[in-house]
């Protein structure tokens, strides 16, 4: 159940260059975090990271060697599932709750775009 589309990854200028490096280090979505990194920042093995991969909750970008890169978001993802792992939830319910958590956050995003959308409309029909 990937959970998340990455915008920026290989996004390009309208001039054919890759976006400047300090505009995808801001993206959430950009795979900034080799496994090591990735593992210490969230206080996990790699093999945690592996195991929350195999889940589809959290599917890293692959570098041109083979190494996996993970996002800010996806670090916020298995921190969470970290939490709920330690509380005492089997890691496979607390991907599939993170996984729903996700789901419903971008409900609740595509809601309030089309409530915008909605009153701009009524707005202009005036």
């Amino acid at each position: 159940m990937p959970s998340e589309s990455q915008p920026n990854v290989g996004a390009r200028q309208p001039d054919g260059g890759r976006l400047p490096v300090a505009d995808r280090l801001d993206d959430d979505h950009f795979p900034a975090y080799t496994m090591g990194r990735a593992a210490e920042l969230v206080g996990v093995t790699p093999a945690f990271l592996r195991a929350l991969d195999g889940t589809g909750l959290i599917t890293p970008t692959r570098s041109e060697g083979g190494h996996r890169r993970y996002s800010r978001h996806q670090l916020k993802l298995a921190a969470r599932v970290r939490e709920l792992v330690d509380r005492g939830t089997p890691a496979d319910a607390a991907c599939r709750l993170v996984g729903l958590e996700e789901r419903l956050e971008q409900v609740e995003r595509d809601y309030e775009e089309l409530r915008r959308q909605g009153g701009r409309a009524a707005h202009q029909h005036r």
